[in-house]
C-alpha cells in the first residue's frame, strides 16, 4: 500500500505539471459550461416556479462537467502513448494501478477546480445553497469524474487513436446526458422518457445532486447515487490499470 501511495504521488506530480502547461485546457473545458450558465440558466425562470431555476439548473450543469471534461482524458494519453512515454513507465518498477491512478486524480483535481468557478458564477448570480449539501455533492461529482476519467484511459489504451475516443464517448455520452434530466427536471418529459431515464444510473446521479443542493440530506436518491458512482469507480479503474498491464505497445 505504502508503494502504491508513493508510486500515485509521483506520477501524479508528473501528470499535474504537464496539465499545467496545457492550462489553456482548464479555460476551454469551463467555457462551454460559463455560456450555459449565463445564456441558458435565466430562460428557466419562467419555466421553473419559485424562483429555483439556478437551484435546479446549476447541479445539472455540474454533472455535465463532471461527465463530459474526464470523458476525454485520454487525449493526453495518446500523446504519451506516440511519445514512448508509456512504455518507459511500463517497464519501470512503477505500480501499474499507480500509472492510472495519478493522471486520474489530476483530472478530478482540475474538475474540481473548474466546478468551484463556476460555483462561484452561479452565486454571483443568486443562487443559494446549503453549505453541507455542497460539500457532499462535489464528493458525488469526483466519484464520476473519477469514474469517467478511468474509463476515458481505458478506452485510449484500446482505440489509440483521438477521433475514436471523440466518436465513441460522443456516441455513449449524449443519450445519457439527455436521459438524466441535466438542462431540464425529467418531471417535464413525457411518461415514456420518464420510463427509459429511469435505468440511467446518471439520472439518479442528477437527482441526488439536486436533493444536495437543497439541503435535503436524507433524500432517498442520494445513497444509490453513491453506490452507482463507487461501483462504476471501482470497475473503471480495475479494467484500465489491467490495459496498462496488458497493451500492446
Amino acid at each position: 500500500m505504502f508503494k502504491l501511495i508513493r508510486d500515485t504521488r509521483l506520477v501524479f506530480g508528473r501528470s499535474l505539471q504537464v496539465s499545467l502547461r496545457n492550462s489553456v485546457w482548464l479555460i476551454i473545458g469551463l467555457f462551454q459550461p460559463l455560456l450555459y450558465m449565463l445564456l441558458y440558466a435565466p430562460l428557466l425562470d419562467s419555466m421553473i416556479p419559485g424562483g429555483k431555476a439556478l437551484q435546479t439548473f446549476t447541479p445539472g450543469l455540474l454533472t455535465m462537467m463532471a461527465m463530459l471534461g474526464p470523458a476525454f482524458a485520454g487525449f493526453k494519453l495518446i500523446d504519451d502513448l506516440r511519445a514512448g512515454v508509456v512504455e518507459r513507465l511500463r517497464v519501470t518498477p512503477v505500480s501499474r494501478m499507480a500509472l492510472l491512478l495519478g493522471p486520474v486524480l489530476v483530472d478530478v483535481l482540475l474538475l474540481l477546480v473548474q466546478v468551484t468557478l463556476l460555483q462561484i458564477v452561479a452565486f454571483a448570480m443568486g443562487l443559494r445553497i446549503d453549505i453541507s449539501g455542497i460539500v457532499v455533492a462535489f464528493v458525488l461529482i469526483s466519484l464520476i469524474g473519477m469514474g469517467m476519467a478511468a474509463m476515458s484511459y481505458g478506452v485510449a489504451l484500446v482505440i489509440r487513436d483521438e477521433g475514436g475516443i471523440a466518436a465513441t464517448f460522443n456516441f455513449l455520452t449524449q443519450p445519457i446526458l439527455l436521459l438524466s434530466g441535466i438542462l431540464i427536471p425529467l418531471t417535464f418529459a413525457p411518461t415514456l422518457i420518464k420510463t427509459i431515464a429511469s435505468i440511467n444510473p446518471f439520472s439518479h446521479v442528477v437527482d441526488a445532486t439536486r436533493a444536495l443542493f437543497d439541503g435535503r440530506m436524507g433524500d432517498p436518491s442520494i445513497v444509490p447515487a453513491f453506490g452507482l458512482m463507487i461501483v462504476m469507480v471501482a470497475i473503471f479503474t480495475v479494467w484500465a490499470s489491467r490495459m496498462f498491464r496488458t497493451a500492446n505497445s
